[in-house]
């Protein structure tokens, strides 16, 4: 038996677990993982979806209990339809301009220069955004109004641009919008629930021919890997904002963005290929 393909999962389930919901960028992370272990073809990119639902669960099992609140009271609990309701006011900017320029922006960003730029700028607006004076309005996400859950989902939408982090974009857009650390980061949690989901489901349906049975043991092996890696990771960050900042992600960001550009300019990883 060749185990070389569960090494493989093991590891970019890791990657894409810890990466996910970290302002660092899951896609950038595991384009340069899955090429430094030769799966980066289209079952490879298969498998990047595979092992997204797998962290996506991580979050819905971390929060289990809210969402059973939510979903119970759906019809009858006004909090929780306030919250289902800003949770799709943020989700449709995304949603809307992935449709209309999703294809335009991976045909002309998806590069190794845009990628690396971008890595480097969110890491230079996670830095001054920091040094800001922080001005907390909203202390928890359900103190959100419609209009919170808008701005929110407008800043999420700027992580259509490849290398900035959905997570990272949203979190840091809610620091300037007045959340505080634990509201901005949960609610970037609590979003990418149906963000991911759906765009999960998508790309497996445009790419079900490449569904193979013979993949059940890799899939299998990345999903659980993806899902532990991403519920600890999630439950650490929840305790590193409680009394740290983001800047030493800024500063990995910056850093990472080089390792782009030097990646790229040696020929050490094909970026352009993606």
């Amino acid at each position: 038996m060749d185990y070389y393909p569960l090494l493989q999962a093991l590891i970019l389930g890791i990657v894409e677990g810890i990466t996910e919901f970290l302002p660092v960028s899951s896609t950038g992370h595991l384009i340069l993982a899955g090429d430094l272990l030769d799966f980066n073809d289209d079952r490879g990119k298969l498998f990047e979806i595979v092992v997204q639902f797998g962290a996506i669960l991580a979050v819905v099992w971390e929060y289990r209990t809210r969402v059973a609140q939510v979903c119970s009271g759906v019809f009858t609990d006004k909090s929780a339809q306030r919250f289902i309701l800003n949770i799709a006011i943020a989700f449709i900017p995304l949603a809307a301009l992935g449709l209309v320029f999703g294809k335009s922006i991976k045909t002309h960003l998806f590069a190794p220069v845009p990628v690396a730029l971008a890595f480097i700028i969110g890491g230079l607006i996670i830095l001054w955004a920091e040094k800001r004076e922080h001005s907390v309005r909203v202390e928890s996400v359900d103190d959100l109004t419609p209009l919170d859950a808008l701005k929110l989902g407008l800043a999420q939408a700027v992580a259509l641009i490849p290398g900035t982090s959905r997570s990272g974009a949203t979190i840091i857009g809610g620091l300037l919008f007045g959340l505080s650390r634990k509201a901005a980061t949960e609610f970037s949690f609590f979003l990418a629930i149906p963000t991911l989901s759906l765009a999960t489901f998508y790309q497996l349906y445009k790419e079900r021919n490449l569904l193979s049975a013979d993949d059940i043991g890799m899939w299998l092996v990345g999903f659980v890997s993806a899902f532990v890696s991403a519920f600890l990771c999630v439950r650490w960050l929840l305790r590193f904002i409680s009394t740290h900042d983001f800047t030493p992600f800024a500063w990995y960001r910056i850093a990472f963005g080089f390792v782009v550009l030097a990646t790229w300019h040696w020929g050490l990883v094909d970026w352009s290929s993606h």
